[in-house]
């Protein structure tokens, strides 16, 4: 059942809480999703939860049943952030896919709230490594689209550089309204990248001394792989991880198995159920 909690800026942020377990988690989600647009989310939340770990499901704001309060700032989400802490009363680890990863390290690099955070687990982040970013063009231009009304130019534009056929999939899906609806609300990933892409990752996240676990596919985009073992080098207590025949996406029994692990700090014990016909999966 939908719950909700207001952020300090007063924003209704939506979430699902399942589970009662001591150890909690905090599922920080990827551009364009949210709890009724992301299965495989509430089925991770579902899974971790049977796990006996406390799991937040939530929406980020201006997507789902969250408010959108502006004007928007990377230090917002946070704060959406520390306020599920709140809930929570206690401490927990982030689950960051995507985009959302990137939300995450920054929620861990806040005072305040860094603090209150046990562990990332970060899943294919799209970061620009050091020296590759555009000075801030991406994020303008993104913002002038989201100015002009035009919300098919704003996804297409998000989504130009991943492959022809994802956002040819997207355009002929009876989902394509739906994403449509939330378009604006990528130039919040847009801004959450686009401030780590301009300054050194060791300086910016240097008190971000918590276990994180940067994870890819086997078979993901070339450009996720470089970025992962980026924050393996540039983190304290960060290790990259590859998943064996992953793409940009990863089954929920496979993730809940290894952020069960992560969680307990028994990664040796994340061993992937059995699948008829395939191979085990391991990290």
């Amino acid at each position: 059942m939908t719950e909700f909690v207001t952020s300090a800026d007063g924003t209704s942020i939506a979430y699902d809480r399942l589970g009662s377990g001591a150890l909690a988690v905090i599922l920080v989600g990827s551009a364009m999703n949210y709890r009724a647009f992301d299965p495989t989310s509430a089925h991770i939340a579902t899974l971790l939860a049977d796990q006996g770990f406390s799991v937040i499901n939530y929406d980020r704001r201006g997507r789902g049943e969250s408010g959108d309060t502006l004007p928007y700032s990377v230090e917002r989400e946070v704060d959406d952030i520390a306020a599920l802490l709140d809930v929570l009363d206690g401490p927990a680890m982030l689950y960051g896919n995507s985009s959302g990863g990137a939300l995450a390290l920054w929620a861990a690099a806040t005072p305040g709230v860094g603090e209150r955070i046990t562990g990332l687990a970060l899943f294919e982040v799209p970061l620009t490594l050091e020296g590759e970013g555009d000075d801030g063009g991406e994020l303008r231009t993104i913002n002038d689209l989201v100015e002009a009304g035009d919300r098919g130019a704003v996804v297409e534009y998000f989504m130009r550089n991943m492959p022809p056929q994802w956002l040819e999939g997207a355009k002929s899906s009876a989902a394509w309204s739906d994403m449509l609806a939330i378009a604006h609300t990528l130039a919040y990933d847009v801004a959450v990248l686009d401030k780590a892409n301009h300054s050194a990752w060791a300086e910016q996240w240097a008190s971000v001394t918590q276990p994180v676990l940067a994870m890819v596919g086997e078979e993901t985009q070339p450009i996720f792989p470089p970025v992962a073992a980026a924050l393996a080098e540039s983190l304290p207590n960060a290790r990259a991880v590859e998943i064996d025949a992953a793409h940009h996406s990863v089954r929920p029994e496979v993730m809940a198995a290894l952020l069960g692990g992560f969680l307990t700090g028994h990664e040796e014990l994340a061993t992937f159920a059995e699948y008829p016909d395939e191979p085990k999966q391991q990290v």
